[in-house]
């Protein structure tokens, strides 16, 4: 069995979309959205883990990772979102397991939303919530440049765009053995693929979390009138998503599995030993090969 990761591009409308895919073709598939400040980077070691019996795809959201930046792009969580819906459509998935991690949350959800029947399963592994009683104080210091005029809440989250500041976000809240685990190529990798239009996207789309708590509401009607079968892993050390944000999801999804490991945001590189064998035993359940 080949469970090599292999790497791609494929033509999406405009964009230029890099992916890495594993697995057979014809298997089950599992979509895997990635995070920020991350790219498809971030399942690289999950991936070879799950291919013997799963077809995994991890596409690069336009201006991030190695995909396009195109001119004409929705930089939003609904362009992201109608992005990873011409993706799939345009490799010919139509049912798949969706992998929901930091702002693949929200944008992940959106595709769900799209057509819920496509959507076989959920994976939430440190997902933006969509609850606002539940988020962690990080989230906190976010809210705080709301109140700005637009012109300086866009300079202040500007200065927050560093390679110091993408450090601290791969770090969160971990310390000691935990961190010593974040290797620092992902901020220095995920840094140097920076420019200065895709620092503009970076503002784009965090001053776009407020106006997203108005979708929280859509969000949760999905979860609630829908309940796809949902594996809650979680790494309660995170600033912004801390345990309270993980049982936040039970009230929607009283039936989901919840696992709290001992790590924070960036499971999969931390305490990716744990969190194959709970993805592995859940998928054989309700996506089996």
């Amino acid at each position: 069995m080949d469970t090599r990761v292999r790497h791609h591009h494929v033509r999406v409308g405009n964009v230029d979309a890099f992916y890495r895919e594993a697995g057979r073709k014809g298997a089950p598939v599992l979509l895997l959205p990635h995070g920020y400040p991350c790219s498809s980077y971030e399942f690289r070691n999950l991936m070879p883990r799950l291919a013997d019996r799963w077809h995994l795809l991890a596409p690069d959201y336009p201006g991030t990772g190695y995909s396009g930046t195109p001119d004409d792009f929705d930089y939003s969580f609904d362009g992201y979102a109608a992005f990873l819906d011409a993706f799939v459509e345009t490799l010919g998935m139509n049912r798949f397991a969706l992998y929901l991690h930091d702002f693949g949350s929200p944008i992940g959800a959106r595709l769900a939303i799209r057509d819920p029947d496509r959507v076989v399963a959920l994976i939430i592994q440190n997902g933006d919530i969509p609850y606002e009683d539940a988020l962690g104080p990080k989230y906190a210091e976010i809210e705080k440049s709301w109140a700005l005029p637009p012109d300086e809440m866009r300079a202040q989250l500007r200065e927050a765009i560093s390679k110091e500041a993408f450090r601290e976000e791969f770090l969160n809240e971990v310390g000691g053995d935990i961190a010593d685990t974040i290797p620092p190529d992902l901020w220095t990798l995920h840094w140097s693929l920076m420019t200065p239009k895709r620092q503009e996207i970076a503002v784009d789309l965090i001053a776009g979390l407020k106006a997203n708590r108005e979708w929280f509401p859509e969000h949760r009607r999905y979860l609630s009138t829908h309940r796809p079968p949902t594996l809650i892993v979680w790494g309660p050390q995170d600033g912004y998503m801390p345990e309270i944000s993980a049982r936040a999801y039970l009230r929607d999804l009283p039936d989901a599995e919840l696992h709290l490991l001992d790590g924070g945001h960036w499971l999969l590189e931390t305490n990716l030993d744990d969190v194959v064998p709970l993805i592995r035993d859940f998928l054989e359940r309700v996506h089996p090969a």
